[in-house]
């Protein structure tokens, strides 16, 4: 188990020192909020579709469909588990206040920081069935995110979860794959070379974010240390428990335990903006779930590598 810890140990330090970069360029002002947020959505509609896809130009085994249909049944079943557990166990007396909190206990960096480590560890295989967990995500997010943050189910959109970016990727990307749809040449490089920045956009933008931590937040708020347990270990730890029980192929188990073991979703932070709930405390939980999420991460993927 050693082994596999100083393995994803190594990875998890190339997107911490990533993450540094962002940290600098907060601190020196070449990043500000809005740059932050052209950049995030530059990820969320170009960089993961563009990962999604090529993930997908793969060819066609039917033992992969299968590993498609597990994985998302894990990840619903996972998403489920934790819905369950912080409508009975997270509370706060400011309702406002514990809306942001069960939001940062259920949404993790499935996308930004879960596929980056996915494809580290196990390269193309591991952002194909991550791609899947994305999906399950953003489906989930999108309704039953959009009201737990907001309390106004009013809001929840078809259309706008049918036009999804992450959901239009899977969709391009399953179709190419079950059709072996092969790409003209100029199209899969472009997709390609876009696909290359998956991991140092989504890391400078964390980044950025942990460069707004300031020490004395760490002891402000004890229920954020919570969330990191819910976050980080319980519902990551669940889920493991779960995968190893039903002998889950050991390529999704390790896939679905990274995709669960994430931190925080920066989502918390934007969504929170978005309904008028505290931004601020959002952003506090991604960034020291993000932090925590260093000891935590290859933890969880070493044991997931081990026992599997």
């Amino acid at each position: 188990m050693f082994a596999n810890f100083l393995v994803v140990a190594n990875q998890v330090l190339v997107l911490f020192v990533l993450m540094l970069i962002g940290v600098l360029c907060n601190k020196i002002k070449w990043l500000d909020i809005y740059a932050v947020r052209k950049l995030t959505n530059i990820v969320l509609y170009f960089v993961t579709p563009c990962v999604i896809i090529s993930s997908f130009s793969r060819e066609m085994e039917p033992g992969l469909l299968r590993g498609l249909g597990i994985t998302a049944l894990i990840a619903i079943l996972t998403f489920l588990f934790g819905i369950a557990y912080i409508h009975l166990f997270a509370k706060h007396k400011d309702k406002n206040v514990e809306r942001v909190y069960r939001f940062g206990m259920v949404f993790g960096n499935c996308g930004f920081m879960a596929l980056p480590l996915e494809y580290a560890v196990l390269g193309d295989i591991g952002t194909f069935y991550g791609a899947v967990y994305i999906a399950v995500f953003n489906v989930i997010v999108w309704t039953y995110g959009v009201w737990l943050m907001s309390g106004d189910k009013e809001l929840i959109k078809p259309r706008a979860l049918l036009l999804n970016p992450g959901i239009l990727g899977v969709v391009v990307g399953v179709l190419i794959f079950v059709l072996q749809i092969k790409l003209p040449s100029v199209l899969d490089m472009s997709i390609g070379y876009m696909a290359d920045l998956n991991t140092p956009l989504p890391m400078i933008i964390i980044g950025y974010y942990l460069g707004n931590v300031k020490l004395k937040s760490f002891t402000d708020d004890l229920m954020q240390y919570y969330v990191v347990f819910v976050k980080l270990i319980l519902i990551p730890g669940v889920s493991l428990l779960a995968m190893w029980l039903f002998h889950v192929d050991p390529t999704i188990c390790v896939v679905c335990t990274i995709a669960a073991a994430a931190p925080t979703a920066a989502n918390t932070a934007m969504f929170a903006t978005l309904y008028d709930r505290d931004a601020e405390l959002g952003a506090r939980l991604l960034s020291i779930t993000t932090i925590f999420s260093l000891i935590t991460l290859p933890v969880l993927v070493a044991l997931a590598q081990t026992i599997v």
